[in-house]
Formats: structure tokens, sequence, C-alpha cells
């Protein structure tokens, strides 16, 4: 390589390029999918800067404190669903969002968008003000009735086998987006000078196995029988707690090093904590493009029918020889709790 040549050095594939570039991956589509994932990579720089910014700015104003013009002043993940709905009523490829900041289905007016998408806007918002990375999930489906009208709980309501695409977004020391659409899992750098995000991780792999175990082991006491257990095999085995309570943050981890991350059915929340459309299903689509497993302890997370747009469901995620090792712990719970009966 010359002088020369070392001056100018490739900076890398834009993720706009390779969305283009990827275009035949989806033989239904003419170019809508591509334009909706530019949309979200939009509204992901614009929360980039918030973020970015909060530091400089009263986040206690998110309690009703009010700011020099005499606005009250709104937290991050309001501003982050804010922008997110925004992008993607905008771009016109929508017809209906669920957030976990709303209730109800979001109605983009879009009557013609063929897409829906579930989002979580700022996954892990109460580690804003101490500076721990946090993130954004988001799941899209295709929409089941027909164009021309709004919406329904039915086109929101899939299986996530019927997920086109998923990603998520973490805002860390780097800001990342990953993201699959059923052709293996690629991330993406955030280059904030240039303001692009650049493929850093091509073809995604999760190991078969690992050495890391992340859960809320506060809630030991609440835990199952066999969660208990299976937290003690991996302590027997000298794996490495890491639990960050941003799920976004713990998940990308054990992803690129091997682990397995938990949030299961306690005795208090029998559902678990985490919410099945926009959380499990978009990091189930993930981890298996990664050749990972996703699991609620006896099957298969993508495959669970929602019954509600927020619904709740346990949660065993990561490398498939940990994640099929839990499920064998809760089998055995399960076999106990029948032979007690």
């Amino acid at each position: 390589m010359t002088h020369h040549d070392k001056l100018a050095l490739p900076v890398g594939t834009t993720l706009d390029r390779f969305i283009m570039r990827k275009q035949e991956d989806f033989p239904y589509a003419t170019g809508e999918l591509s334009q909706l994932l530019r949309d979200i990579a939009l509204a992901a720089k614009i929360v980039n800067r918030e973020i970015n910014r909060s530091g400089l700015i009263d986040i206690a104003g998110a309690y009703g404190n009010r700011n020099v013009q005499g606005e009250d002043q709104q937290k991050l993940d309001v501003i982050a669903n804010i922008r997110f709905i925004r992008a993607l009523r905008n771009g016109g490829e929508v017809c209906t969002i669920v957030s976990e900041e709303d209730e109800e289905m979001i109605q983009t007016g879009n009557v013609q968008g063929k897409y829906v998408v579930a989002i979580d806007p700022l996954d892990g918002s109460s580690n804003i003000d101490v500076n721990v990375s946090i993130g954004t999930i988001f799941s899209v489906y295709r929409r089941v009735s027909p164009t021309g009208g709004e919406g329904t709980e039915q086109d929101c309501l899939q299986t996530g086998t019927h997920q086109v695409a998923a990603g998520y977004v973490i805002y860390g020391s780097s800001t990342m987006l990953v993201y699959t659409t059923g052709n293996g899992v690629n991330g993406f750098t955030y280059e904030p000078s240039l303001g692009e995000f650049f493929l850093s991780h091509p073809h995604i792999t999760s190991p078969k196995t690992g050495s890391i175990y992340s859960i809320n082991e506060g809630l030991s006491n609440d835990f199952t029988e066999g969660v208990r257990e299976f937290v003690a095999y991996c302590k027997q085995q000298n794996y490495s707690a890491r639990y960050i309570g941003s799920l976004v943050a713990d998940f990308h981890r054990n992803l690129l090093k091997g682990g397995i991350y938990m949030y299961p059915a306690t005795l208090k929340a029998k559902k678990g904590k985490l919410r099945l459309m926009y959380e499990c299903n978009a990091l189930s689509f993930i981890v298996e493009q990664a050749g990972g497993k996703a699991s609620d302890g006896q099957q298969r997370i993508m495959e669970l029918q929602p019954q509600s747009l927020h619904e709740r469901c346990p949660f065993f995620i990561g490398s498939t020889e940990l994640v099929e090792k839990a499920e064998e712990f809760m089998a055995r719970e399960f076999a106990d709790l029948l032979e007690t009966k």
C-alpha cells in the first residue's frame, strides 16, 4: 500500500448502502422495508444526540421541573418515544405502532402502510442518570389486514415467527445498531463526525456456549426452584455473573461473548417482567439468526401466541447450550411439581 493510499483508506460500508444491497432479500417488498429501517436509523441518530446532551441538561426536569421557556421538561424515554413515532409516521411505511410507552396501539394515519412496528424506545431508562448503557429494541411485522384502513390488533398480535425484521440500538461507549431480516445478523457502529452508521460487525455469530450468566440475583428469594438450581449450577461452573440492568446491554455482551440472560418468572411475577411483543420476540429473532436460542423455560419464545399488547413472559436467552441447560433445570422442576400433585 502506498503512502497516498494510506491517507485515504476506505471508511467502510454505510448502513444505507448495505440496506440497498440487501433489498433482494425481501421478495415481496419493493423498498418499503428498506425505507422503514432507514427511518429507524434516523430516529436512532436523533435519540443518540439527545442522550449525549443529557448530561448537559437537567434530567431531573423529567419529574415536573420547568425549563427557562416555562415548558415542562420531558424524560429521555418520552423524548425517544416521540422521536421514533414521528420518524415511523413520516416514513409512511408503518400503519400501526405498539410502544412500551403507550397503552393503546398508535395509528400513524398511513393506511397504505404495509408494516407494524413494536418498539421499546428507550430500554433501561432507569440507568440514564447514572451514565450506563441503554438501548432501543424494535420488531417489524407485515400487516395481515388489507391496506386502506387502520391497523388492527390482529396485525399486532402475531407470533414472533412472523417477524420480517428486528433489531436494537445500544447507546454506550459507542452507539451501535444491530439488526436482522432473517438472513443473519449485522452490526453497525455510529460515526458521529460523519453522521453515519458503518458496518462494523458483519455476520454476527454467537458462541454455542459461554461462561457468563446474567440475572438479578436480588430477586433470588422469589425464584422458583428450577431457577435457583440453575444459578447454583452456574456458580459451580465458576461462570461470571454480569448484570447491568439494561436488557440491551446485557444481551449485546452475551451475544458477542457467549452467555445466558435470564429474567424468569418469580413467585410475585408469575409471567416475569419483560414484554413479549417488543422485547423478547425481537431479541429472540436476533439470537436465533446468530445461532443462539431463546426460551420461556419450556418452549421457543417466537412460537408464543401473544394475547395482549403488553403481555409479559419469562425469558432465557443466549448461547444455545446454556439455554438448553436452563431448560433442563426448568423441566426437572416441572416434573417434580407434577409428582407432588
